[in-house]
């Protein structure tokens, strides 16, 4: 178990119209794996989201890698120049360069939220240029419908950050806004908020002081830009891409979701690749897979 206590840092040029920016991964397992499971996390999140799953994984098969990216704007990545660009399209496509990188020859994706909403592009479309097809899919929390109520929600907190004292008041100030991820141990969350935090550098002293968010507050400029009207347009488009998935997939949903519906969920059962639906009780938006019964649904679909 050594072995999988921890990650490699590691990262990747890609195109943007600027010219290039730098995507970080954290590299777990087997590097020289033919069996790559990619694990894409939510809006302001970032990879190390998927510690627990990670390790999980890994001791369940030490054949596999586990690759879980920092998207753009979050983590150890670039930020964008032009804040336009933090959209799905544009992270699909960071995520086709990598995977090129990665040469799988069997690929599974996990994604929570907007790690979901990629993996649709992904999965949903039979002719980007992969190394192979998603073979399994794991939805976190996540469908083609968007509960316009949740994006509200999120869209009050997105960007409104700045210096806390230290790790553990920002470790508080987010479990205020972050309460339906279900519960957690003081220590659990505390560990999955440290990768999301670095040193506040204060503006006239050049010095450390404190901690702020690792995530560029830009993103909230155009997840603002949508509307009640056009998330509903998007809809159809998300549909198809859902419906043209041939990955086997597996729905995870938190029973207490604002994000996705109870409905919406019943019916990704019911058309397209006729989901496997989990629902776990006492969880909103959305399961982390941290708790031992979340992590080894994921584990056992994709390794079972």
């Amino acid at each position: 178990m050594q072995e999988f206590s921890s990650p490699n840092l590691k990262f990747i040029d890609c195109p943007d119209a600027q010219g290039t920016h730098r995507m970080a991964y954290w590299d777990w397992g087997k590097t020289d794996a033919e069996h790559v499971i990619l694990c894409v996390h939510g809006l302001t999140r970032q990879g190390r989201d998927f510690d627990v799953l990670a390790r999980a994984l890994c001791a369940a098969n030490p054949n596999v890698r586990v690759v879980c990216p920092d998207v753009a704007g979050r983590g150890q990545s670039d930020w964008l120049k032009d804040p336009k660009t933090y959209a799905v399209p544009y992270y699909a496509a960071d995520m086709v360069v990598l995977l090129n990188a990665l040469k799988p020859k069997t690929l599974d994706w996990v994604g929570t939220s907007m790690g979901g909403l990629i993996g649709l592009v992904i999965a949903g479309q039979p002719n980007l240029p992969l190394p192979c097809p998603v073979r399994k899919l794991v939805l976190n929390d996540v469908g083609p419908v968007l509960e316009w109520v949740s994006l509200v929600r999120i869209g009050q907190y997105l960007g409104q950050y700045g210096r806390y004292e230290n790790e553990e008041v920002a470790a508080q100030a987010l479990w205020q806004i972050a309460k339906g991820f279900g519960p957690h141990t003081t220590e659990e969350w505390l560990a999955l908020t440290k990768p999301s935090l670095k040193p506040w550098i204060g503006p006239t002293t050049g010095l450390a002081n404190g901690v702020t968010l690792r995530y560029d507050p830009a993103i909230a400029q155009a997840f603002a830009g949508a509307t009640e009207e056009t998330t509903k347009q998007g809809e159809a488009m998300l549909w198809a891409l859902y419906d043209g998935i041939k990955a086997q997939t597996l729905l995870v949903r938190g029973a207490e979701s604002d994000l996705l519906s109870s409905s919406t969920a019943t019916a990704m059962t019911q058309r397209g690749p006729k989901a496997k639906l989990v629902e776990f009780a006492g969880v909103g938006h959305a399961p982390t897979f941290v708790a031992t019964n979340q992590s080894q649904v994921v584990v056992d679909f994709l390794l079972k």
